[in-house]
């Protein structure tokens, strides 16, 4: 398959930015970077109390609705989750966006609203890139909106039974899911340009229920 090339003037930026929240996370005291050759992620455990999961857990119940794909794909099963954004302006929200954008270093304005996800037994998210592509339509309706995304913050809020591990497919490797563990990593290649070794996979639950909440952080301000 061959892919049009379109030249990227703002990935010199992105790419000093990248490095930037990298190197603060490299440093931090709690955090733990995972071995990857093909890009940066890191994990924080305990980043959410028990009982802070179990109120961020009520909360996406409230919101949740079947979760939704920026282009269309003739695969129903792509993605069967269930999905909601938390209302930015909730006190206990702004907390946990405050913490994950203190963690990272990042100015909360280039931060999208934190989106829970709910998987029940069999539902899954086939394997994916948070980034866009941007020769696709939504692009032209993203670029105004903050631009590309650059790091992807995700936190687990509980343990299902058997599954639901988030799996790194092209990198080769899976994190399961541990209540109250952050996993975030850079959707960018050392040189700002996106990075298609990010293709990541919510994979089946296989018994019981997985909670967690994503944050995607953009280029610019997130409108």
């Amino acid at each position: 398959m061959s892919y049009v090339t379109i030249p990227d003037h703002a990935a010199k930026a992105r790419s000093k930015f990248s490095r930037e929240v990298s190197k603060r996370l490299k440093k931090h005291p709690r955090t733990e970077q995972l071995e990857c050759d093909l890009f940066d992620a890191f994990v924080v455990r305990d980043f959410m109390s028990a009982s802070e999961c179990m109120q961020m857990m009520r909360m996406i119940d409230k919101t949740a609705q079947p979760s939704t794909l920026y282009e269309t794909d003739p695969d129903r099963e792509f993605r069967t989750s269930y999905s909601g954004n938390v209302d930015p302006h909730d006190p206990f929200i702004k907390m946990i966006d405050g913490r994950i954008c203190k963690l990272l270093g990042i100015k909360p304005a280039r931060g999208e609203t934190i989106q829970g996800q709910r998987y029940d037994v069999g539902q899954q998210f086939k394997p994916h890139q948070d980034y866009f592509h941007v020769t696709e339509p939504y692009w032209q309706q993203e670029k105004p909106r903050g631009g590309q995304r650059t790091w992807t913050a995700m936190i687990y809020l509980n343990e299902p039974v058997e599954g639901g591990e988030t799996g790194f497919t092209t990198a080769g490797f899976m994190v399961p899911p541990y209540t109250g563990m952050l996993l975030t990593w850079n959707n960018l290649k050392a040189d700002g340009t996106v990075n298609p070794d990010t293709m990541h996979s919510g994979n089946p639950v296989i018994a019981g229920t997985k909670y967690i909440v994503t944050k995607w952080f953009r280029e610019g301000i997130w409108k």
